[in-house]
């Protein structure tokens, strides 16, 4: 099977292709049955594969597959080449399954779409760059793959573009997220300059003979790779792009915000952890700036009367989570708590899309209400989705991915109470505006009718995925509830393991009844407000407080006043361009020329004659003469 690994990637690829080239041509069933077909049979490859894995690992713990070579140039030899280990096989599975799940419940979301068949074709796409990132072998590869998802988010954000704010969503996430891009080009340099090769394997493995811990070369690679990182993941200060991305159909939210784009950032710091580890100081970075994030967006969250929205920015506290489980070298951990978030927030974003096809598609959680009772499959997915993202104890599987980041960031030798604390409080924030989402939408007066039942083909996958969000956390079980780490242990052969300080099973077990106590207390009174109309709507009478954590902590306001003004004012002034008037210049000049030279084209023979007669004189003299 480790022959087929090349056809993963390649079956969307496929299908992006027959869609680009005629799915305007074909019948809405046959382009729902490639977009949806061909992410599946990749999803079927990818099991058949960690079926192998895991009966028979390859040597070393990683099969290499290459394609082709893209250059070999004074030295530098760049190849495309695939290579399956535990950490891409994990990434691999994630994003072909839950991809798949989410294709095929854009068959009932789209439908009656003119876009029909685009749709398939940027989704298959889509997926198909995100394939490639993780499974590529060579950080130039992975570079292709992470511009292709760049192109598509691009794509799918506005993909309703005859509304302008759709395109100025979309443009928005293009030009942020090239900050990380040029972030991620200017490392490949550096690397190029100090090792000669881009290949990661090789890169890991020469990196800690040619650079010492804290080295400033090494600080410096790791530096832009962290700002690849947080552009692509929507990290402080870059998150500001993310939120406006629901402007997309409910099904790219999913993908964008669940298994693909903004998980690229946390891939890549897993993947290059060994030049992470040789700057201490930057992975100080990367846990601050997670834990920052996922208290400020939680902050935001609370303060969203659009679904998606809160959802967006759930998202951002969420990879904050995992960010900061990366800077205190909780690896596993991490990539864990990726793994249940993919599960548990593509659920969440699909029941979202679920009711607002039902409710006209309306997304102000203050025109819902009572859907409990109207919409019974979507509240009790919806709820168990909303169970493992508020890490409620025992049940979902956000539980048990989150509980496993808090104890590593307390007991790491590079974490510490302080970070700790931070993620605790985010937990609180998480459940609290959790319980306030759950109110607004599933309780209370009933809202608008509900036009459109759920169908066949958009409650199945919340049904599966619903499942998978109550039952994955059984894959790391902690010491306290039967030491069964199995996540982890299939990762030990990539990622090490945390460093942590010695801690007995009682201050687990302690650490754990303080983040239990503290999400239900957050649940508890997320409901006593709600119930006592502290959620109520008040249209445009809110506290500045309010407004403010409404706007995104006024981030956006404060760019366009230290940017974007600033830039548009300068481009106005500037309009006739000094550097445009030389070439001007350039061409008036030429044209004087032109117009002399010209002159002489006459039709006079006579002219032509002496003119010739009198170039040979000169020629005549300056030989005999000079």
């Amino acid at each position: 099977m480790e022959a087929l690994l090349w056809t993963v990637p390649a079956l969307p690829l496929a299908g992006f292709l027959v869609l680009l080239l005629a799915g305007g041509r074909l019948p809405r069933p046959l382009v729902a049955a490639i977009g949806v077909g061909s992410v599946t049979a990749a999803a079927v490859v990818a099991l058949l594969l960690a079926r192998d894995f895991l009966a028979m690992p390859p040597p070393g713990g990683a099969f290499e597959q290459p394609l082709w070579t893209f250059f070999d140039l004074g030295g530098l030899r760049v190849d495309a080449a695939l290579r399956l280990d535990a950490l891409s096989l994990v990434m691999t599975l994630v994003v072909t399954i839950v991809g798949a799940l989410i294709h095929l419940y854009s068959i009932g979301y789209m439908h009656g779409d003119a876009g029909y068949a685009r749709f398939f074709a940027c989704m298959n796409l889509f997926v198909a760059s995100m394939l490639t990132l993780v499974l590529a072998d060579d950080v130039f590869f992975l570079f292709v793959g992470w511009e292709g998802v760049g192109i598509c988010s691009f794509l799918l954000i506005g993909f309703w573009f005859d509304d302008p704010a759709n395109g100025r969503a979309a443009a928005k996430a293009f030009l942020v997220t090239r900050i990380g891009d040029v972030c991620l080009t200017v490392a490949m340099f550096l690397l190029i300059a100090q090792f000669g090769t881009l290949h990661i394997a090789t890169l890991l493995e020469r990196a800690p003979a040619l650079w010492g811990p804290g080295a400033a070369v090494a600080t410096l690679a790791a530096a832009l790779l962290l700002g690849a990182a947080i552009g692509k993941s929507g990290q402080l200060p870059l998150q500001v792009w993310l939120p406006d991305a629901m402007a997309g159909p409910t099904p790219v939210s999913a993908l964008i915000h669940a298994a693909t784009m903004v998980t690229a950032g946390v891939y890549l710091i897993a993947r290059m952890h060994g030049l992470f580890l040789l700057a201490p100081a930057v992975m100080t970075a990367v846990a601050v700036i997670g834990a920052l994030t996922l208290l400020l967006a939680g902050v935001a969250a609370l303060a969203q009367r659009d679904i998606k929205r809160v959802l967006a920015y759930s998202t951002i506290s969420q990879i904050g989570y995992m960010f900061l489980a990366l800077g205190v070298g909780a690896w596993s951990a991490a990539l864990f708590h990726f793994f249940t978030h993919a599960i548990f927030k593509a659920l969440l974003f699909m029941a979202a899309g679920a009711i607002i096809v039902a409710l006209h598609h309306e997304q102000d959680m203050y025109r819902m209400g009572g859907l409990r009772r109207r919409m019974p499959v979507v509240f009790w997915t919806f709820l168990a989705g909303a169970i493992s993202l508020c890490a409620l104890p025992l049940v979902g599987a956000g539980f048990f991915s989150k509980d496993l980041i808090l104890f590593e960031v307390f007991s790491s030798t590079a974490g510490g109470p302080v970070l700790w604390f931070a993620g605790v409080v985010g937990a609180f924030i998480t459940a609290l505006y959790t319980s306030r989402m759950m109110c607004l939408t599933f309780f209370g007066e009933t809202g608008p009718d509900v036009e459109h039942p759920t169908p066949a083909v958009m409650a199945v996958p919340l049904v599966v995925l619903a499942v998978a969000a109550t039952c994955a956390g059984l894959l790391e079980l902690p010491r306290t509830l039967g030491n069964l780490p199995l996540f982890s242990h299939f990762l030990e052969s990539v990622l090490p393991h945390a460093p942590l300080r010695e801690t007995t099973v009682s201050v687990e077990l302690l650490l754990q009844a303080v983040s239990a106590v503290v999400v239900l207390v957050g649940l508890g009174v997320g409901w006593t407000l709600w119930k006592r109309g502290a959620f109520a709507d008040r249209g445009s009478a809110v506290s500045p407080a309010t407004a403010w954590a409404a706007s995104g902590l006024g981030f956006d306001r404060l760019y366009g006043a230290v940017v974007t003004r600033p830039y548009t004012a300068f481009a106005t002034a500037n309009a006739a361009d000094a550097i445009d008037g030389v070439w001007r210049a350039v061409s008036v000049v030429s044209y004087v020329l032109a117009a002399l030279l010209r002159l002489t084209q006459n039709g006079r023979l006579r002219w032509y004659a002496a003119a010739i007669g009198a170039g040979t004189v000169v020629a005549i003299y300056l030989v005999v003469y000079t």
